[in-house]
């Protein structure tokens, strides 16, 4: 069973968290970083933190702006939506990590940091910052690209401050706000994951469906051409979620494939 936790994130800004403890003795500690228009309660996630507690303490959690507030389901919170920035993920994470860290049940343990989506592009980027704190980093259908945005997004955010975009399976329509592609053109040099991951070291594996967006899986290639160490594990017949749908509906071949092969490489990191 997995039980809740909060920390406070500056302002009226809050990090909603789970931990799902170890059922053994813990080998590592995985941090689960959700997606764009995603949330720690979504779909396959608690499925995957259970699944991965077998050896290792599990935490996943709501960025602070990710829209999600104390109603841990829908999106409630849309102005904070509208703010939320890669500077602001980071700085989530940097603030959950820290939190670990000092936790006398975690510090000792190494980090894996496994994002889903957008998730996976922070937990690049993240690493990439703090290089020195990470056992590995595991991208689940991850961005490379952190611009998430069409032409006619960023040139609304840009004349009229705001944009929108659409929720498909809700049929809202969430705002983006100008300060969005302010921080990517203000951090254009630290978000360039790709160029930058040519200088890192730490072990990174891309677990990704074959019927993944094509532009999703363009940015895998193009990584692992650039470091051909990272592996990149294609599952067949698996889409964006793995099959897998919100309200969860069970579980599905390609994400116990996709559960498997982060399993693998954890242990593969660990033995070395």
């Amino acid at each position: 069973m997995s039980r809740n936790f909060e920390l406070p994130a500056g302002e009226d800004a809050v990090l909603r968290c789970s931990h799902f403890p170890a059922q053994g003795e813990a080998r590592s500690v995985i941090v689960i970083a959700h997606g764009y228009k995603g949330f720690k309660d979504w779909g396959m996630f608690p499925y995957t933190a259970q699944a991965l507690s077998d050896e290792h303490e599990v935490i996943s959690f709501n960025f602070s702006h990710a829209g999600i507030g104390e109603d841990l389901q829908n999106f409630t919170e849309l102005d904070k939506f509208a703010r939320n920035t890669y500077q602001r993920e980071i700085k989530d994470m940097e603030i959950l990590l820290s939190y670990l860290s000092q936790h006398h049940r975690f510090g000792s343990l190494p980090l894996f940091l496994l994002g889903h989506s957008r998730g996976g592009g922070d937990s690049l980027l993240y690493a990439l910052d703090h290089p020195a704190e990470i056992a590995g980093v595991i991208s689940w259908n991850g961005i490379t690209s952190l611009d998430l945005f069409t032409e006619q997004q960023k040139s609304e955010m840009r004349e009229k401050g705001r944009t929108h975009v659409l929720n498909g399976r809700t049929g809202q329509q969430m705002p983006l706000d100008a300060i969005i592609i302010e921080d990517l053109e203000q951090q254009a040099e630290r978000y360039q994951i790709v160029e930058r991951m040519k200088q890192a070291s730490f072990p990174v594996v891309l677990i990704q469906g074959s019927e993944d967006g094509e532009h999703l899986r363009r940015g895998s290639e193009q990584l692992t051409r650039l470091r051909p160490d990272i592996e990149w594990v294609q599952i067949p017949g698996g889409n964006h979620t793995f099959g897998t749908v919100h309200p969860f509906a069970g579980t599905t071949p390609q994400l116990e494939q996709a559960i498997s092969a982060t399993r693998e490489f954890i242990n593969r990191v660990l033995a070395e």
